[in-house]
Order: structure tokens, then sequence, then C-alpha cells
């Protein structure tokens, strides 16, 4: 069994706080690596209907063994299913896809606010959780106007919302706004996308110092900070190294200085602006 921590959703569902992320993962690919990750001891699994890989995700969780309570999927809406009936389709399709008759987390994947739809799209994620197809339902990318609008016009809080989230990107404005309505914090992008981020001075003293990698000390910082994370790989030593990050802790000046990093850089698009499908 798996020795990563939960945190409670604010529906009382429990999520694993480090999942495995298969974004960019090919479909032919993604059944080994998730094979390879739930081997290792990761019980969340997280996909989204425009990697194109649910079907691979699927035949990995299948593949494994594991009895379907013990591993926790997250998919996601696209953008161009948005609305509230093609919503009801798309988790449909996602679901054949996946070989499962429920998910555990259902996601509108952008706000796309020029479109304006994500307010029937997530009241199609509340129909979904009031069928029993989704036990949560969350969105990602949205910032907290976005929310606000949410929180104003329909009847669930979301349970989580997955955002861009790294050193460089800190999101204090959000997680803030997060903690303060019940809503959890998942990191997308957690070490940077390979844009350069573990190659911070700082980041390579504490990993030298403490004698780990700088992507364990990276997903230590996001733990210690509540983050929900999902790093990515279709690496089994980097599988195995990324989810290696609970023998030791960060002291009080190595989260200081990591904090230190933040300038707001985006690697991703903005979700004030973005519009695309």
């Amino acid at each position: 069994m798996s020795h990563v921590p939960d945190i409670t959703l604010n529906n009382g569902v429990r999520m694993p706080q480090l999942g495995f992320g298969v974004w960019q993962v090919p479909d032919d690919e993604a059944t080994d690596a998730v094979t390879a990750a739930l081997e290792t001891g990761y019980r969340s699994i997280d996909t989204a209907a425009i990697y194109g890989n649910e079907a691979g995700t699927g035949a990995g969780i299948a593949r494994s063994g594991l009895p379907r309570e013990e591993v926790f999927v997250t998919t996601k809406v696209w953008n161009s299913d948005q609305g509230y009936d093609t919503t009801l389709r798309a988790l449909d399709t996602s679901l054949e896809k996946l070989g499962l008759d429920q998910v555990d987390l259902y996601l509108i994947h952008w706000p796309m606010p020029k479109r304006d739809r994500y307010v029937d799209t997530f009241r199609a994620l509340e129909q979904i959780r009031k069928d029993g197809r989704a036990r949560a339902i969350g969105v990602s990318n949205f910032l907290p106007e976005h929310l606000v609008r949410l929180l104003d016009e329909t009847e669930v809080v979301p349970a989580v919302n997955q955002i861009e989230l790294h050193p460089w990107l800190q999101q204090g404005d959000s997680r803030a706004f997060h903690a303060e309505h019940d809503i959890a914090t998942e990191a997308w992008s957690p070490l940077g996308s390979g844009k350069g981020l573990l190659d911070e001075p700082a980041i390579g003293r504490i990993a030298e110092r403490l004698g780990r990698t700088p992507a364990q000390v990276v997903l230590r910082w996001h733990l210690q900070l509540g983050n929900v994370v999902i790093p990515k790989s279709v690496t089994p030593s980097r599988i195995k190294e990324n989810f290696d990050v609970f023998g030791f802790e960060l002291d009080g000046e190595d989260m200081a200085a990591i904090a230190a990093l933040d300038s707001g850089k985006r690697l991703g698009a903005n979700p004030a602006e973005a519009d695309f499908t």
C-alpha cells in the first residue's frame, strides 16, 4: 500500500496529496507509465480528454490489478466540449476510454471567459456528481474572479482548483482564496516543465545539503505548503525519484529560500486571456 498522505476534500472525499500526471505522455506509452507509477506506490492518476491518453491510462489502471477504490482517477472536460449537454456527453466518452463507470474527480480544464460557458459547464458537473459518475468536481486554471462567479451562480463549491504552480509562480492570491473557501490547491507543472527551475542555485544548495535531488526538494516544498502535486515522467527511475519525498523535511530557512524565487513567471497560458479549443 502507498504511504502518500491524503487530504480531505470539501465534500469528505479523500485524495492522495501526491499523484501521477500523464500530460504529454502518448497514449501508447501511457499504459506502461501508469503501470510503473502504480507499482511504485502512486494511487492518484491525473489525465484529461485533450491529452489523448485516457485509453492508455485506463489500460494501465486495469493492468495494475489494484481494486478500483484504491486508485483516485481525475480527468477533465476540454474547452471545445464546454456547455451543459456537451459536457455530459464528454464524460460519457472519457469514461468509455478509461474503462470506468465513475471518476473520482472531474474538472473543467480552462475557464475560457471570453466564451462564457464555464457556469453552464459547472452546472453539468453538479449533475454528474449527483448522478454518481464523479465523486468530486472541480476546476483547473480558474482565477479567483472566475471562482467568485461560480460561488455566486452555482450550488457546489469546487473541491479542487488545479493551477500552474511552482517556485517561480507561487500563486499566493489564489492559494489564499482557495484556503478561505475550502478549495484544495493542486499544482500542475510543479517542477517547472524542464524550463530551468531545477537549475536554480538556491534549490541546488538545499538538495546538496539534504542529499536529495532538486526535483525532490521542490516536490517536498509543495507538500509542506499543503498543495496537491502531480509530477509527470515516463522514466521509471524518475517516477520512483519523484515518489521518494516523504523521508525528509525542509526547514524554515529552506522554505524561505524557495519562497524568494517567486517571480510571477508563467510557463503556460494566462487563464484571464486563454481562448483555445
